[in-house]
């Protein structure tokens, strides 16, 4: 399977194709056509076969796509076939919030431990694991095996652990803290900044509202 320089926007799409597929299994669909896909997820028909088209195709002329099939090879491409460790840095509302999210473990990833530096919040339940001190940061990462770990904590706390999350195995960053990182070649890094989205939903409601004028 060929996927080499495949674009974001690309990649981008196939958790949404995932989730759509695993609603048909759900529903007992064992197959789908391109247009059918294209109704349920309002993405052009042309644009799902070019997306296949990148991975192999996946389906048959006339013939459509095995749903479980396709759902089993998307999941592969995503990684989704094995399982990753991740700690949450901050244990506030955001950070519990996540660590509460029973969502996160049917797709593979397991929350091993959470963690902050307020007394207030150490000791603390989230979900039947205890939040732990930052100071036991590393000797946690060291003797656990994390994959990924995931930052809810203010920007300037966040570009102090970087080093510390690399130099004891940290693969991944789901960065919540408003800043860039500077990560190592190799480190991969998804930000998320919640008060861009709400920019661009301010936008579409301007555009909408300059469009009816």
């Amino acid at each position: 399977m060929q996927e080499k320089g495949i674009s974001q926007a690309v990649i981008g799409r196939l958790p949404r194709y995932l989730r759509y597929l695993g609603e048909l299994k759900e529903n007992g669909v064992e197959r789908v056509s391109s247009q059918e896909l294209s109704t349920l997820m309002g993405v052009t028909a042309s644009q799902i076969r070019q997306d296949f088209n990148n991975f192999g195709g996946f389906g048959q002329q006339g013939y459509g796509y095995n749903v479980d099939f396709l759902f089993t090879e998307i999941s592969k491409i995503l990684g989704l076939d094995r399982e990753y460790n991740f700690v949450i840095i901050g244990a506030g509302n955001l950070g519990s919030a996540l660590g509460n999210y029973l969502n996160f473990e049917r797709r593979g990833f397991i929350f091993k431990g959470i963690f902050d530096k307020n007394p207030e919040l150490v000791g603390k339940d989230v979900r039947g694991v205890k939040v732990k001190h930052i100071n036991d940061l590393e000797d946690f990462l060291r003797n656990n095996a994390i994959d990924i770990a995931v930052l809810t904590i203010p920007k300037t706390g966040a570009t102090l652990l970087v080093d510390t999350l690399v130099e004891n195995g940290i693969r991944a960053i789901w960065n919540f803290a408003h800043v860039d990182l500077d990560v190592p070649e190799g480190v991969q890094v998804e930000n998320v900044h919640l008060s861009d989205s709400l920019m661009k939903l301010s936008y579409n409601i301007s555009r909408y509202d300059r469009e009816k004028k």
